[in-house]
């Protein structure tokens, strides 16, 4: 028996919640059960609250900016976490990860330059390429015995006939669940110095990896692909901080730090969230507790989901998850068309899902479901869902 009870059935409802208090915004019915938007129906580290209590306390809300202990406690939780040592010069602060993926677009390209993707994958990477006139191409990854992989033929073939320009890589991988080996990241690093491509390593996930699959921070691979990428963190996932707007982005080189600082700059974007700079810093300090029991529970609904599928709704398969809370459902063998397939889960299951549809245009059988909630609601989902397929 762990310190922290994720059991524990939490009422959002009336706290403007995007996943809990908007369903008729998005045609949803109100009874559905919402299992969709990346976050956590549990509370953040006490540790977390006790700091942002302290905060709130204090009473004056101005300007913040960043002092080097801050740094350095990001600094070392990835180091502790992963075995990188990186440097607290690298570091620049943004209000989230897609905030900075847009800076780096504009900084490191132009209107009608090549940015590649690799589908289906979270869908604001395909919205920042197009919103910023950008060329989106596309690296489809191959679905095979219930496993998704990269096609590196296609890869390095879109990346030489395209002139790719930027590269935005999903590590651990939203939403088919991959964590990546460190043979296919040396084989992408490989491609990427080949052809001069700059990567954006979305490692938004990388605290979320199960059983035996470890994360690799993508600029450790060698001091030349760090030279070539920067990599987005934030405590917003792993802590459930994402309404506290704050993210951690590594820039090894200095030109390409220089100009991702300008871009943002560009936005009128200057101090940080007060409040997200007291969380970040208090649940990197405090939080490996919180986060070492919250993946056990997680590996634990998992396995739930596995098993229920197997036994009870055997048309559905469970996509293998290493790593992140997101897990990718193939429906394929209900033969039922997207449209049908969207209206079974969310006006007959009452089910509020993402469709696969969004992360690209060749997953419309498939669905998006966040399994980081109570059990008994992850129960109380599942067996909605059998008796709807029955």
């Amino acid at each position: 028996m762990g310190i922290y009870d994720f059991d524990e059935l939490i009422d959002r409802k009336n706290t403007n919640s995007l996943k809990h208090d908007f369903p008729e915004k998005y045609g949803i019915p109100e009874d559905a059960l919402p299992l969709w938007v990346a976050d956590m129906d549990f509370r953040a580290p006490n540790e977390v609250l006790a700091a942002l209590h302290l905060a709130v306390e204090h009473g004056i809300f101005g300007y913040s900016q960043v002092k080097q202990d801050y740094n350095d406690v990001v600094i070392h939780w990835f180091e502790k976490r992963f075995g990188w040592q990186a440097k607290p010069q690298w570091l620049i602060k943004s209000p989230g990860v897609v905030f900075a993926i847009t800076a780096a677009i504009r900084a490191y390209t132009e209107i009608g330059d090549r940015v590649l993707i690799q589908q289906p994958v979270y869908y604001p990477f395909a919205n920042t390429v197009t919103n910023n006139k950008r060329t989106l191409i596309n690296n489809e990854l191959m679905y095979h015995n219930g496993r998704y992989e990269i096609d590196f033929v296609d890869f390095e073939q879109k990346i030489r006939y395209n002139h790719v320009k930027l590269f935005i890589f999903c590590s651990p991988h939203n939403p088919v669940g991959r964590v990546w080996t460190k043979e296919e990241l040396q084989k992408i690093a490989a491609i990427c110095l080949q052809y001069h491509v700059i990567v954006i390593s979305d490692e938004i996930h990388c605290d979320f990896t199960f059983s035996n699959h470890l994360h690799t921070i993508f600029a450790s691979m060698s001091e030349e692909i760090a030279d070539r990428c920067i990599v987005c963190t934030s405590p917003s996932k792993t802590f459930n901080l994402a309404g506290l707007q704050i993210s951690n982005i590594f820039v090894k080189n200095q030109i390409l730090r220089r100009k991702l600082r300008e871009s943002i700059r560009a936005t009128g974007f200057d101090e940080i969230n007060t409040f997200g700079l007291v969380a970040s810093k208090a649940a990197y300090q405090y939080g490996d507790v919180w986060l070492d029991e919250l993946k056990s529970y997680l590996e634990e609904n998992l396995e739930f989901v596995k098993t229920f599928l197997q036994y009870k709704i055997p048309q559905i398969t469970l996509v293998e998850t290493e790593g992140t809370y997101l897990v990718w459902l193939d429906c394929r063998e209900l033969n039922l068309s997207d449209q049908e397939l969207e209206d079974l889960m969310v006006h007959k299951a009452k089910l509020w899902l993402d469709s696969g549809s969004i992360f690209g245009n060749e997953s419309g059988q498939f669905q998006r479901i966040n399994i980081a909630c109570p059990r008994s609601v992850l129960e109380e989902a599942f067996i909605r869902l059998e008796k709807t397929v029955k």
